[in-house]
């Protein structure tokens, strides 16, 4: 289904996942921190759930763009697997197409940070990640 809108991601049906794309810069971040990074804030042993949202679109996973991200992601994982109680679930998948959300969507968290949803659910775990990853933020 090309372009799914989120009302139709959230049926579970659609196969899509919500993600982010990232554009990053690996002479100033590499790889294996962004991906350390992405493991902090989310939760890897989950199937189909993060935080209190349920459904197959919320599975984990990583878009490789190339083999060299593949086996880095790889390594990544096999480093960070001793750190949790269950197996990591997120699924390393080759990128395709990505489709951008609505516009409302969108920066969500910078134009709503009073939300409940952001107060509660995102702020947490961006400051949990600013914490584990001071020494790579800048002043």
């Amino acid at each position: 289904m090309p372009h799914p809108t989120y009302e139709e991601v959230c049926t579970g049906t659609t196969g899509h996942r919500e993600a982010v794309q990232v554009r990053f810069d690996p002479g100033v971040l590499p790889y294996a921190d962004l991906l350390r990074y992405f493991f902090a804030v989310h939760d890897p042993t989950s199937e189909d759930q993060q935080g209190p949202d349920v459904g197959p679109q919320y599975s984990p996973a990583i878009f490789y763009h190339s083999e060299e991200q593949k086996r880095v992601a790889e390594a990544v994982m096999r480093e960070l697997a001793p750190l949790y109680p269950k197996p990591i679930a997120t699924k390393l998948l080759p990128f395709t197409t990505f489709y951008p959300a609505e516009a409302y969507h969108r920066d969500y968290f910078a134009r709503h940070p009073e939300a409940p949803y952001c107060r509660l659910v995102i702020a947490p775990k961006l400051e949990k990640a600013r914490e584990a990853f001071k020494s790579l933020l800048r002043p």
